[in-house]
């Protein structure tokens, strides 16, 4: 029993865990909520991975590179590719909205009013990036401003030179450490997927699901086009890949979002994965993931995009070109300003409603089924961090095809097996 358990690919017990949850959600009702702690032990398991993961590999990743014009040039590439995708991410979720109308015929009249913490201004969150503390930064979790941090730390290493090599070491190391700590914690998944899949099922029902499916399905359906269309023909017609190779090898990272909701949460199987199952080279996904998990919300913008018409439509207001494409920049640019800010998506939303003078109060009725919602922009969001950091590789020389094509002999726990 426990042999045949342990032949099973990983992300086949995830998935089936996903999928025996939402039944044992559906069947057993409220007394499935009882699951809740486990799913929430899994959860506190991969959140004590992020700082530590995300600081380590960062500087390791820097270090390993030995070119701080490199770095640089790195940089400037990951921050350009995802701001452009996450642009064209909210412009599928307009014009999803806009075809399927999901608004018409909902009435908001009665939407209470929700109050969400005030989103930092793009100035602000720029100058709290550079900490004034590093110890508190990651004592507190502050994800920017230990980015900020790590990077110094990287390119101060390199500079030193010889002397540090004592240094450099010791981050290359604790950073392999951190990758079996990994392991060791999503060896655990299919339980804890299995507990949250259950709460979620058992929590909102299919009552909910169904009063608001045009926008559920909306989002959803926007979720698979951007994911298939832009991430997926990108990589085909500009990196000359298989996109089939991609989806397969991150398939362990995708569950793993669509049932935390955390792009950081998922930082450690996404690393895994673009390394072992893609073949991207361990400097480039520890430099571009942990900028991904924090600025790249492709996801998140294809929601806004949904919600947006969804709330005009729902109050009658008619929206012009001018304010399509005031969404299309506030949305972009929110998705740094609110970067590493708990709900963030209410808090863009609430954000990008106030720049085209609509209504704040259609954001207590997409409060109410945030969490289904979240589940998909979350796996937007780090299928986007997975196809930017494979890129990345390709146009630095450092992907290894034969690994991506699946041309390899070695395995390892998070690894895909693919054909």
């Amino acid at each position: 029993m426990i042999s045949t358990w342990r032949k099973i690919p990983l992300w086949q017990k995830i998935i089936g865990g996903l999928i025996l949850g939402l039944a044992t959600g559906l069947v057993f009702g409220e007394s499935a909520q009882t699951l809740k702690p486990i799913g929430t032990l899994f959860i506190n398991l991969i959140k004590m991975l992020i700082v530590p993961l995300i600081f380590v590999t960062l500087v390791s990743g820097i270090v390993a590179m030995d070119d701080v014009s490199k770095m640089g040039r790195i940089g400037i590439k990951t921050f350009v590719l995802y701001l452009f995708t996450t642009a064209i991410a909210i412009t599928i979720g307009l014009a999803i909205g806009i075809i399927l109308e999901p608004g018409v015929g909902v009435d908001l009249s009665t939407a209470t009013v929700i109050t969400a913490k005030e989103a930092p201004s793009l100035v602000s969150t720029l100058l709290n990036i550079v900490t004034k503390n590093p110890f508190s930064s990651l004592a507190n979790g502050n994800i920017l401003q230990i980015i900020f941090f790590a990077i110094m730390v990287g390119i101060s290493i390199s500079l030193v030179g010889e002397k540090a090599n004592p240094v450099k070491e010791f981050f290359i190391a604790f950073s392999e450490i951190m990758y079996k700590m990994t392991e060791i914690v999503m060896s655990l998944a299919p339980f804890g997927v299995f507990a949250l899949m259950a709460w979620v099922s058992a929590s909102y029902g299919l009552d909910v699901l169904l009063s608001l499916g045009k926008v559920i399905f909306g989002v959803y359906l926007g979720a698979i086009l951007h994911i298939l269309i832009t991430m997926g023909g990108g990589l085909t017609l500009f990196a000359k890949l298989n996109p089939l190779k991609f989806f397969k090898g991150i398939i362990s990272a995708q569950t793993v979002a669509f049932t935390t909701t955390s792009s950081s949460g998922t930082l450690a199987v996404t690393n895994q994965n673009v390394t072992e199952n893609l073949g991207v080279s361990k400097p480039i996904a520890s430099f571009v993931l942990p900028l991904g998990a924090t600025i790249n919300m492709d996801g998140t913008a294809l929601y806004q995009g949904v919600c947006v018409i969804f709330i005009a439509q729902a109050f009658g207001i008619v929206l012009g070109m001018e304010q399509y494409l005031m969404i299309i920049l506030t949305a972009t640019l929110a998705s740094i300003g609110t970067a590493g800010v708990p709900g963030a998506g209410l808090i863009m939303l609430s954000l990008v409603l106030t720049s085209v003078g609509l209504p704040i109060e259609g954001v207590a009725i997409i409060a109410g089924i945030d969490r289904i919602l979240d589940m998909a922009r979350t796996t937007v969001n780090v299928t986007g961090d997975a196809m930017v950091s494979v890129f990345i590789a390709k146009s630095e020389n450092e992907l290894d095809t034969n690994i991506y094509n699946g041309i390899q002999e070695n395995s390892t726990l998070l690894k895909v097996p693919v054909s």
